[in-house]
């Protein structure tokens, strides 16, 4: 396993798998040998989620729940697959996924439509459902019991409207999925990490995406634990960012109305020049190839969300 992060307050971090190193962590909450897993990646993350339960010395019966922030396949796309493996675990999911992982069919078809075929196919593979019996809707609120240790959901839309958030009374940490942002381990300075919003197709809502990122900091947590890339402390100081960053966003798309057949390619370059700049105030000497091969997927699909926000607003 490529990277292990024990956290010591019962919360573990390993890699994905997905992609790249680095790109995803599957977080585990552990509680007196109970498992919760916390969004599940692709395909390829099952082998890396079995190796865990046997470092810990914990067999597959002991997982109790998966949990999915939400429905974007580098989330829930091995959820099939965990809950295969997982004979005694409950998938918890936002109300609005629940039908999705039972029938994943235009889930598949609507990543698809951004990804290409031949993508999901080589990334995701089959995506299995999940028996209906087996999942547990999560709406605002939902406490999930594990071995005696509070897990409560909230509903947090934004980034998508099938988004929650998980708020670990034990430890004072909230696993907030994709609504606290992007924050990769590569680009950390002297221990500071560099955190940016995620306005991915199709659901990015601003007003929605600054509320809920507001109602977390209200919480003050101890720690946000991020599935792009685990944990981030100093909470507030990375919310003030994250919140300026994603202003700083919305405007380079605002400049871009009128763009026509040019406001993709625009707007993109304007991200790409705004993000290398803000990493480089952050004080990153990575080479300028190394930090958009971490950063580049991430450019274009907040760029495809924001063209997507931009055309909705203005109702095209």
């Amino acid at each position: 396993m490529s990277d292990w992060r024990d956290y010591g307050n019962g919360i573990i971090a390993f890699d994905a798998g997905y992609v790249r190193p680095l790109l995803a962590a599957i977080h585990m909450v552990v509680e007196r040998g109970r498992v919760a897993f916390i969004d599940t990646g692709s395909r390829d993350t099952l082998p890396n989620a079995l190796a865990a339960l046997r470092r810990l010395g914990l067999p597959t019966t002991a997982v109790d729940y998966v949990i999915l922030t939400h429905i974007h396949l580098d989330h829930a796309g091995g959820a099939g697959s965990m809950m295969a493996a997982f004979p005694n675990a409950r998938l918890i999911v936002h109300p609005r996924g629940a039908r999705h992982m039972a029938e994943p069919s235009k889930l598949v078809a609507g990543v698809t439509a951004v990804y290409g075929a031949d993508y999901v196919a080589k990334v995701y593979g089959e995506i299995l459902p999940i028996p209906a019996e087996r999942i547990v809707e999560a709406p605002d609120g939902h406490v999930i019991d594990l071995a005696g240790r509070s897990l409560r959901c909230l509903d947090t839309p934004g980034h998508a409207r099938h988004h929650i958030c998980i708020v670990d009374q034990a430890s004072g940490g909230i696993f907030t999925g994709d609504m606290f942002g992007l924050s990769y381990r590569e680009l950390d300075v002297d221990g500071r990490p560099f955190i940016f919003p995620t306005t991915t197709p199709t659901q990015f809502e601003p007003d929605e995406m600054r509320t809920s990122i507001r109602r977390l900091l209200d919480l003050q947590p101890e720690a946000v634990y991020l599935t792009h890339y685990s944990r981030l402390t100093d909470v507030p100081q990375r919310g003030a960012e994250l919140l300026h960053r994603l202003d700083a966003l919305i405007a380079l798309a605002e400049a871009e109305v009128g763009a026509g057949e040019q406001q993709h390619a625009r707007l993109k370059q304007a991200m790409t020049d705004y993000l290398l700049a803000q990493v480089r105030e952050h004080g990153c000497t990575l080479e300028e190839a190394t930090v958009l091969d971490c950063l580049g997927t991430d450019i274009e699909l907040n760029t495809q969300g924001l063209c997507v926000w931009l055309d909705t607003r203005n109702g095209n």
